[in-house]
């Protein structure tokens, strides 16, 4: 039994640095989401703000259109539950949804999650320091009732709506600063970025100029070659470890 037990660890280690995940594998991915392509590739048409990314992208038409709905049937979520948002805070919001399905340079940041509508998601993206900043200023004055907006809504009625007893406030009273709405609104998918602002090829522009080329390629592969050698491909490693353990403790 024993000699059974080291042999399929001494396999599932090999598989496991089989598995690790090289530089260039982070680049051009696109995560294993709902609405996510299997790869990335040219869009003939992206709506409006998700345009940017039509050279590669991971969104396809109908995708980016819905990025723009207040309650999308792509997630039935409603930006307007504590009335109307502001065209201006809005956009940021849309912007983001744009980033977040259309871009191929997140790969860095993906990771596993145990989710009925995702089997990955991003986490702790470096967002540059204006791109906050801008997000919290034009968002200050419309209402919310959440500070994490990724869980924890009512959706009795198919939209979310607030949880009982909690109260519609300016997104200043839920996001005192800047960091905290771009950190805690999406459970940590952004990381505010207080060194780095855009042009530092550092941070991740969720606003960028495409007629002077997509500034997050080169920073998606600063990250990606600093940070590949402690990156597993969970994919592989994770089911056979849960398949060990038990074999390890009768050992």
């Amino acid at each position: 039994m024993a000699q059974l037990v080291w042999g399929l660890l001494f396999l599932g280690l090999m598989a496991m640095a089989h598995g690790l995940r090289k530089g260039d594998d982070l680049l051009n991915v696109c995560m294993d989401a709902k609405h996510h392509k299997y790869k990335p590739s040219q869009e003939d048409y992206l709506h409006q703000q998700c345009s940017p990314w039509k050279k590669r992208a991971c969104c396809t038409a109908s995708t980016s259109i819905a990025a723009h709905e207040d309650a999308s049937h792509s997630y039935g979520f409603n930006f307007n539950h504590c009335g109307t948002m502001t065209p201006a805070c809005k956009r940021h919001f849309v912007q983001d949804t744009c980033l977040y399905e259309c871009s191929p340079n997140l790969g860095p940041w993906i990771q596993p999650v145990n989710s009925s509508w995702r089997k990955e998601r991003v986490m702790n993206i470096p967002l540059c320091k204006e791109d906050c900043n801008m997000w919290w200023e034009d968002c200050k004055t419309s209402y919310t009732c959440k500070e994490n907006w990724q869980k924890g809504w009512n959706w009795s009625s198919g939209i979310n709506e607030c949880p009982v007893k909690a109260a519609c406030h300016p997104f200043s009273f839920y996001f005192p600063t800047p960091t905290s709405l771009c950190e805690n609104i999406w459970s940590r998918s952004y990381n505010a970025s207080h060194s780095y602002g855009r042009g530092s090829g550092k941070c991740i522009q969720m606003w960028f100029d495409p007629a002077q080329g997509n500034p997050n390629e080169a920073v998606a592969k600063f990250y990606a070659n600093s940070s590949a050698p402690d990156i597993f491909s969970w994919g592989c490693s994770f089911p056979f470890l849960t398949l060990l353990l038990p074999l390890l403790l009768r050992a």
